[in-house]
């Protein structure tokens, strides 16, 4: 007679979502694995049960760009709403087990030294689980060709660099040595584009001007600062033949130069946000200095049409990854927002935009809002909102199938959803939520269903009957990520020119054996 199934955690009566499927079935997790997908399944003595009610169980979210403890406004004195335990708990609670934030390398300092920091900020105080991407400020040889290899052994698998910010820009010739030591080494690169020259000129006209208001701030960055910068980046993309995702994507011809090298089968991926899928720049208008809540770059379009291409991009497979881009300043703070009626020459009382720091909350909004708008509201399947907030990610960053999918073997993370007779509509308040953000750019939306239950690792993390977060801090464990297993360089060329790396390695371009200018 063969021996009982055992298994200490089962969940009952669900719908199990993958990037690919739904199906009625069972799931059982043992030691934090999932073990067994099926009908009917008995649980054995000692088994928690935990019933779905006919509801939705999708992966536990992955959202891969949040900033943690981190400010690109630091020079000015901003400060950071969310230590490591204030953005775990706010994760979890809006159904998010993954969290992927940023280890800034300091100008003239080094890779290791930013990622050493960080662990010290998160270990023994996050609840979700958690790793690291790097902001590369100094692409030296020796960051590039030392430390870069040594990151990747230990688990950090993934780069940010920026066109923009003058404590973060690189020039194009430093993200080609970006590009050309993230090909070679198989990482991932993530790039915040806009044209810092055009941005910089249109700000310094309009203060001079007095045209400092909050939606001034959209006024200097319109849309084809962000489609030039997409577009140039694209093409040094292309001539090192290196990947690139290209991160909170919200201007039409950036969607168009992005689909336009998909469809010629570059490795470009596209990620956005829910603020560029339900918000615009009449947030900026706000009366007072209330339109400070809405800064973020690449700014809120005013076009309302703009944000349906976004919903267009991100349901027709442009769009990769949906994330939060998490970057929480308190608005009632003399290190936050306040910063722009404080720092104010021009003592105008709507404050100056040149120095409000850039960012909106959103890590606990963003599974809620997509799935209520997304899935509720019939804009896309369960399977694409799974695809976009969880499997994608994973995939990207080195994290899958240990991370967003529902199979034997991968962490038992999951979100447990109402059925749709079953769903609770409520609106988001900040009073709800678990960040230490004193506000949210999504106050009073409308929300078709919030999560049931959290579950990270087959403990429940979030108890959506309470609106409690029952984990500890420390209970979030650094993820050691390897590499991607979405497309990677194609070996095509633009000429006869090739890495050195190649040449040293033996390696035959296969694609463009003739030699063709164009390798094709």
């Amino acid at each position: 007679m063969a021996a009982p199934l055992q298994f200490d955690l089962l969940i009952k009566n669900g719908i199990v979502v993958t990037a690919s499927d739904e199906v009625r079935a069972d799931v059982a997790v043992k030691d934090g694995k999932v073990v067994m997908l099926a009908l009917g399944l008995e649980a054995p003595e000692g088994c928690r049960v935990i019933d779905a009610e006919g509801g939705y169980v999708t992966p536990g979210l992955v959202d891969s760009h949040v900033h943690v403890a981190q400010s690109a406004a630091k020079a000015l004195g901003a400060k950071s709403a969310d230590d490591w335990t204030s953005a775990s708990r706010s994760a979890v609670a809006g159904g998010c087990t993954s969290m992927i934030a940023f280890a800034v390398q300091n100008r003239g300092e080094s890779m290791q030294a930013a990622v050493d920091a960080y662990h010290q900020l998160a270990t023994g105080n996050a609840v979700a689980d958690y790793s690291f991407h790097v902001i590369v400020t100094d692409p030296s040889k020796e960051q590039m060709h030392g430390e870069l290899p040594s990151l990747i052994e230990q688990g950090i698998t993934s780069i940010k660099i920026y066109s923009t910010y003058p404590a973060l820009k690189l020039s194009d010739e430093q993200i080609l040595e970006c590009f050309y030591a993230a090909r070679q080494y198989g990482v991932t690169t993530m790039v915040h584009a806009e044209n810092s020259d055009m941005i910089a000129w249109m700000t310094r006209d309009l203060a001079a001007r007095g045209m400092t208001a909050p939606w001034n701030h959209g006024t200097s960055r319109p849309p084809i600062v962000e489609s030039e910068a997409t577009n140039r980046v694209l093409a040094l993309s292309e001539l090192m033949d290196c990947p690139v995702l290209f991160v909170h994507v919200s201007a039409p011809d950036a969607f168009k130069v992005i689909r336009e090298a998909q469809t010629r089968a570059m490795s470009v991926f596209a990620e956005t946000c829910p603020h560029y899928l339900l918000l615009t720049g009449k947030e900026m208008r706000a009366p007072g200095f209330e339109g400070a809540k809405a800064c973020c770059a690449p700014p809120l379009r005013e076009n309302p049409a703009d944000r349906e291409l976004v919903w267009n991009s991100t349901c027709n497979g442009t769009v990769t990854v949906v994330s939060s881009d998490h970057a929480p300043t308190n608005f009632y703070d003399e290190n936050g927002k306040q910063l722009g009626l404080t720092k104010n020459p021009g003592k105008s009382p709507r404050g100056d935009f040149r120095y409000i720091p850039n960012g909106l909350p959103g890590v606990e909004t963003r599974g809620p809002l997509m799935w209520s708008e997304g899935v509720c509201k019939g804009r896309m399947s369960p399977s694409k909102f799974v695809e976009l907030n969880c499997t994608n990610a994973a995939k990207l960053y080195g994290m899958y199938p240990q991370k967003g999918t529902i199979q034997p073997g991968s962490d038992a993370d999951f979100v447990i959803w109402r059925s749709p007779t079953a769903r609770k509509t409520s609106k988001v308040t900040v009073s709800n939520l678990h960040s230490a953000c004193d506000y949210t750019p999504f106050e009073g939306h409308d929300i078709e269903d919030w999560p049931v239950m959290t579950i990270l690792r087959g403990e429940v993390v979030y108890d959506g009957a309470t609106n409690n977060v029952v984990a500890k801090p420390g209970y979030g464990q650094f993820l050691k990520r390897g590499k991607s297993v979405l497309s990677g360089p194609r070996n095509k060329w633009l000429n006869e020119w090739r890495p050195s790396y190649l040449d040293a390695a033996g390696e035959e371009d296969t694609q463009n054996a003739s030699g063709g200018a164009n390798g094709k």
